[in-house]
Formats: C-alpha cells, structure tokens, sequence
C-alpha cells in the first residue's frame, strides 16, 4: 500500500488517499473512480508531497503528538457545510434585531453594562484590545461568527 497526497483543481483542497500502487492510483485516475471529497472534483493529481526519511541511526527521534482517541472522527464536509449555513442563517435572523454602532461598539456596551445606557441589543467593530478589556470588565460580548459588511460599506 503507498499514500499519496492529492489536490482538486477546482478549490485547491488537499487530501490523502492509500492505493494498492503508483499504477493503481493511475489506472483509478483514468478511470474518472478519484473525487475530491471537499468539493466533489473529479480532477485529481498527484500533491507535492515529503518523503518519510527515517531518522539517523545516532540521532534522537523526535517525540509524536499524542494519537487522536479512537472514539474521535473529523466531521464529514457535508456537516461543517451544514453546520456553518446554519450558523449564518441564525445570524442573518438576528442581526435585524439589534443596532449597528460601528467603532462605538465597546463604548456602548461599557454604557449599558454601567447603567448610563438603556440596553439594547448592538453589533458593531471592537478592535482585540477593546474586546480583552470588556472581557476583564465582566462585559458579555462575543464575536460574530460570520463576518458581515458593515452598513456605510454596503451598495
């Protein structure tokens, strides 16, 4: 059995795939039997890939992660798919719900959570440092999971 990293030509994506042979993975690669599973392509070849060169005899070797546990699986392509448009569908029924602030987001949410504000629902741009320092303050503010074009940026 050999490995071969592979890559689609429509997105790009990588992927490993084993074969009985080099001749195996051409004979399947003629044959159409070789799809991306990312995105479906079925134009397939051969990624750039490291050989697996044994360390020297009087060198260390290096320690391995910890393997992943058995019970562990990535998800499928099709569930993250599903999973972000479902998050991006919950955040488009939201958004129109709340107030855009723009830059003043952690301003406002400093005067809502101090008393000198009515609350309210708002989304706007905090910058890293900003969203640190809500958080330090006790401040419940989260970062949008989906980025959105703020308001005066749309057409």
């Amino acid at each position: 059995m050999i490995v071969f990293d592979l890559c689609c030509a429509a997105g790009d994506h990588r992927f490993e795939a084993w074969f009985a042979s080099s001749d195996s993975f051409g004979d399947q690669q003629a044959r159409g039997l070789i799809n991306c599973p990312v995105c479906g392509d079925g134009d397939v070849k051969k990624a750039v890939m490291a050989p697996r060169v044994g360390a020297k005899s009087n060198r260390q070797a290096v320690a391995q992660p910890p393997a992943k546990p058995s019970g562990s699986r990535e998800p499928s392509p099709e569930l993250v798919r599903k999973l972000l448009a479902d998050i991006a569908a919950k955040q488009a029924e939201m958004l129109p719900q709340s107030r855009w602030v723009g830059r003043d987001f952690a301003d406002a949410a400093r005067a809502m959570h101090e008393g000198r504000a009515a609350e309210d629902l708002i989304h706007g741009q905090a910058s890293p440092e900003e969203a640190r320092s809500l958080h330090d303050d006790g401040i419940a503010a989260m970062p949008l999971l989906v980025p959105i074009v703020p308001p005066e940026a749309a057409n």
